[in-house]
């Protein structure tokens, strides 16, 4: 039973630092006194199977969840997978990292009644692990060849997504990526213990099998530019993600020891493969017996704060300068922080940073919330006589991304972009401003969750699908 409930809650959430294959008898031992939760099939019985399933309207995929949840409960495990697979190309990643609590646990109707709500997150990620153990997931289902090509421009969660759809459609799919692994914020952003690396490579592995080419360290604007990519595919998908980090403007947010988020993760998810990061080993990127002080209350933020508990950190502070209840991110990893030792400053916001060469400190203001802002947010401002000092030997800003300039990258300055710097696409078809050029993800949306990008990049293909359908009526009537 230990067994089973460990691969439930999963290794890295119930021991942390930890491999399966490292833990001893008594560590099942103590993990099932720890998480005294009910099977998969037990806790998925307590669906109500209610009349508006308001999980399933609440997830952006619509997953057909109370339908699986029924399947599991009858422990028909496979046409449990099988229904979950219909509607996701990664079920076991979104529930491992989606914020169930904001999406289809937060809205289970047994949560509304004061129950708690079905693991519905802990499900999903179980029975498609169980998939994958049993030999269940089976190959890409490509269909018969079109003739026509398609260039997807970046190999995070959308782009990945869009590129199993348009295999299956039946088209040659080449997927470019600036990075030397596959997988974007997946393979690089998200930590280990929320997200292990080989649940995101063994996607991949799967994609490249059916026929998908990866084409990794290509950087669009320096191996080709957008142009040229337009003569080599039928047409292109932009779903580059949004890697701008946000600055802070202080005095002193130069020095040695202050960060940034993507930095730091990224050094630490190298390291876990097994790669040379001259950074981490020098101590620059390495929490280890460090002060730690982390700005920012969204989902970065918690995942910085938890590798730097991980890394070993002398103390870790969240500096965030609203309350509680008004911070991005979500509120489960924010207490999963506070159990592992992490300390939250609320209603805190940096002034400036200590320190000559490299930071000793960082010097902060309280913040009260004044009157809503535009978006109807109540607007942090400045509390009067609430200076205060934070020991910090390391300080990592995780104030969220913006887009970066892709025309001006991509050496096309005729692609539309918004206000945010955003691509502009058309509302029906996701089509750019460049004629048969489509995007999808966070790159339209601006910074967003892995599910939204895995329905971006569902919907985009089928766009894309019908444009090159039209296209190839077209040449033949001609």
């Amino acid at each position: 039973m230990a067994e089973t409930m460990l691969k439930f809650v999963g290794t890295a959430q119930a021991y942390p630092g930890k491999r399966e294959a490292e833990l001893r008898a008594e560590d099942f031992r103590e993990i099932a006194d720890r998480y005294a939760v009910p099977s998969a099939e037990e806790q998925s019985s307590r669906c109500s199977q209610c009349g508006v399933p308001y999980c399933s309207v609440h997830c952006p995929l619509h997953n057909h969840i109370p339908d699986w949840l029924r399947l599991t409960a009858e422990g028909r495990l496979r046409e449990a997978y099988q229904l979950s697979n219909s509607t996701s190309t990664m079920p076991e990643i979104c529930g491992r990292i989606c914020p169930q609590d904001r999406l289809c646990e937060g809205n289970c109707v047994i949560e509304f009644s004061g129950h708690g709500a079905v693991t519905i997150g802990s499900v999903e990620k179980f029975i498609t692990d169980t998939a994958w153990e049993e030999g269940w997931v089976e190959p890409v289902a490509v269909g018969p060849a079109r003739g026509q090509s398609v260039g997807i421009i970046g190999a995070g969660p959308a782009g990945l997504a869009a590129a199993e759809y348009l295999r299956e459609y039946g088209y040659e799919v080449h997927v470019y990526d600036r990075h030397d692994r596959a997988g974007g914020l997946l393979t690089y952003g998200i930590p280990g213990f929320k997200l292990e690396k080989h649940v995101v490579m063994r996607r991949i592995e799967r994609l490249e099998q059916g026929g998908v080419v990866f084409h990794l360290g290509f950087e669009v604007g320096r191996e080709a530019n957008l142009d040229e990519l337009r003569k080599r595919h039928t047409t292109l998908l932009i779903a580059t993600g949004v890697y701008k980090a946000r600055g802070i403007q202080a005095p002193g947010v130069g020095a040695k020891g202050i960060v940034e988020a993507l930095d730091y993760l990224t050094a630490s998810n190298r390291k876990g493969f097994g790669d040379a990061v001259p950074a981490f080993d020098d101590g620059s990127l390495d929490a280890n017996g460090k002060h730690v002080v982390v700005i920012g209350g969204g989902d970065t933020a918690m995942d910085c704060v938890r590798t730097a508990v991980r890394q070993g950190a002398t103390s870790v502070k969240c500096l965030y300068r609203r309350d509680r209840a008004n911070m991005p991110g979500s509120q489960r990893e924010t207490a999963n922080a506070e159990e592992e030792g992490v300390e939250f400053v609320w209603l805190s916001a940096p002034e400036a940073f200590d320190g000559v060469d490299t930071v000793t400190g960082v010097r902060a203001s309280r913040m009260r919330l004044g009157a809503p802002d535009a978006s109807g947010r109540r607007a942090p401002e400045v509390d009067p006589g609430g200076a205060f000092q934070l020991k910090a030997d390391l300080v990592i800003k995780a104030l969220g991304f913006e887009p970066e300039d892709l025309p001006r990258m991509f050496g096309a300055e005729e692609l539309g972009v918004t206000r945010w710097g955003t691509l502009r696409t058309d509302g029906r078809t996701m089509m750019t401003s460049l004629d048969g050029v489509f995007a999808a993800g966070d790159i339209v949306r601006g910074a967003s969750l892995v599910v939204w990008a895995i329905r971006d990049g569902r919907d985009v293909a089928a766009h894309m699908h019908a444009w090159m359908r039209a296209r190839a009526d077209t040449a033949r009537a001609a």
